[in-house]
């Protein structure tokens, strides 16, 4: 079956959490995972678990750990990706993944430089599996979220989800 049939055959509808790290935004003020749950509500994906979590990797792994009960397919993770010392989502979520997406993260700074230049190589946006679902670990901006939604992860939501069904995760 190629990828085609592969993503017609996934799920329409996946249940996905959403990470918002920074130790400086509540809910009023987290933009990007209010752009991550519009655009999931849009595309007809079901938000099971919402989060705003400090910088802090031992609570983000926590987090993550606990997830697989929550139902969720997919975790959406914005923020901590960059090169600060307070910047630990990486380090997080990296030591969990038992699969590597890399091509998450080598197309997303590919177009990420197409619109801001060589900034974008700063970037650590990764993905991969955990215990049965698929983390995406974005940038923390609103115009990296949108990016990383709207070219990469929207698109092909279902076929990652179905395929890991398909491998029993």
């Amino acid at each position: 079956m190629g990828h085609r049939e592969h993503r017609r055959a996934g799920p329409r509808a996946v249940a996905c959490a959403v990470v918002t790290v920074s130790d400086t935004r509540d809910a009023a003020t987290d933009t990007s995972g209010a752009l991550i749950r519009r655009a999931l509500a849009r595309a007809g994906h079901t938000l099971v678990d919402y989060r705003i979590l400090k910088d802090d990797p031992e609570a983000i792994a926590a987090h993550l750990r606990g997830l697989p009960g929550s139902g969720a397919r997919v975790v959406l993770l914005s923020g901590g990706t960059g090169i600060a010392p307070r910047d630990t989502t990486y380090e997080a979520v990296a030591g969990l993944l038992e699969k590597r997406l890399d091509g998450f993260g080598e197309i997303f700074r590919m177009l990420s430089y197409r619109q801001i230049g060589a900034p974008a190589m700063l970037s650590r946006a990764l993905a991969g599996t955990f215990r049965g679902m698929i983390i995406f670990v974005m940038p923390g901006s609103e115009d990296a979220v949108r990016l990383a939604m709207r070219r990469l992860i929207l698109p092909e939501l279902g076929h990652v989800a179905g395929l890991l069904a398909m491998a029993g995760g």
